[in-house]
């Protein structure tokens, strides 16, 4: 297949990812079934993408014969830090998002040759998950770098991107170099209800920084809160975080909305049922919990580490397989536990093997 083939192909596999996402917005049935979106991403990037074919004939799945999502091995989260996991040259890459770490070595790299299916899917689930019942367009203050500090974060391209799209002007606060007073002087002078963004790391930062001061915001407003700790602050609890937000804020609890993504997809979950820790999903993504060593689906209520299915994921890898462990219930939601402990896990290991090694 020639370039202009193999682009052209991309481009009908976009439009019909990005099919789903109009069909949400519109409050209508998805234009095709999930499985069939699927097995077609599948074949493409087992045909464009050397590491994936590998996996395939390693497990000895043939593209050509999927019917199912399911059937189709999923690529580790660690294989996007040793192969180039993206269905195109490098120069042709719009943009590329790059994983938190400590050294370039310990970064993954997702690479996008088309961003516009990545800002529709990621607007479309931010705009219902935060902005649903606001009937003007919010003030926005984001806890965290700008796209100037952060150009290669999928975090940040995702905030500003709410930023430009939902709210009426945005304030950025590095979670680094907190202006307490500049955040305090803009907050006393909204009187709509907001929305704030932040990492749980800049949240975390925020609050000790305040020690017991709040930041009262008009009533309705929400926050956002997303991502891990990694060494960045102290580490607390999703419950004891959740409520010190809420009361720094003087909103809520229930408006405090946990999100959760990765630089490797191009969806994102987030928690609809505060009360329960329950993350939900677009219709055009899935988390499965699979069996750490078989990678093998677990019953729903089990614990098993996430098997993502990202139909956003056009040029990449539609399904992954991450180290957070999940419990699924019978209504699709599903339960974040944290990271499996020590050692990538040993399905997930294997995967990476046979990605590399073929």
């Amino acid at each position: 297949m020639s370039a202009s083939e193999r682009r052209v192909q991309s481009d009908a596999l976009h439009a019909r990812a990005r099919a789903f996402v109009r069909a949400f917005e519109a409050g209508a049935s998805m234009p095709e079934p999930f499985d069939a979106l699927a097995c077609d991403l599948a074949r493409f990037q087992a045909a464009h993408v050397e590491g994936y074919a590998r996996l395939c004939r390693a497990r000895g799945v043939d593209p050509a014969t999927l019917r199912r999502a399911s059937d189709a091995p999923a690529v580790p989260t660690d294989a996007f830090k040793l192969a180039r996991v993206a269905a195109f040259p490098p120069d042709e890459a719009r943009v590329t998002f790059r994983t938190s770490g400590t050294t370039v070595g310990d970064r993954g790299t997702h690479a996008m040759r088309d961003v516009v299916t990545y800002d529709a899917a990621a607007l479309a689930f931010g705009r219902w998950a935060l902005a649903r019942d606001l009937s003007t367009r919010p003030p926005i203050f984001v806890i965290g770098p700008s796209p100037d500090e952060a150009p290669d974060s999928s975090l940040t391209h995702m905030l500003a991107l709410f930023a430009r799209a939902l709210g009426d002007g945005a304030f950025y606060l590095n979670g680094g170099t907190l202006d307490l007073a500049a955040l305090s002087e803009r907050v006393a002078q909204i009187a709509a209800p907001a929305l704030v963004l932040g990492t749980s790391f800049a949240f975390v930062h925020l609050v000790d920084a305040l020690d017991g001061a709040t930041l009262p915001l008009p009533r309705g407003s929400r926050v956002m809160q997303t991502g891990g700790f990694k060494g960045r602050s102290r580490e607390v609890s999703p419950a004891e975080l959740r409520a010190a937000i809420a009361q720094t804020f003087a909103v809520d609890e229930a408006r405090v909305v946990s999100e959760y993504g990765m630089t490797e997809l191009s969806s994102q979950f987030y928690d609809a049922q505060p009360e329960h820790g329950r993350f939900v999903a677009p219709p055009w993504a899935r988390v499965v919990p699979v069996d750490p060593a078989t990678l093998a689906p677990v019953r729903d209520g089990e614990i098993g580490i996430a098997r993502i299915e990202d139909l956003m994921n056009v040029d990449s890898a539609f399904a992954i397989a991450a180290a957070d462990r999940v419990r699924r219930f019978e209504d699709g939601s599903f339960e974040l536990l944290g990271r499996a402990p020590g050692a990538a896990p040993r399905g997930c290991s294997i995967a990476i093997d046979e990605i590399l090694r073929g």
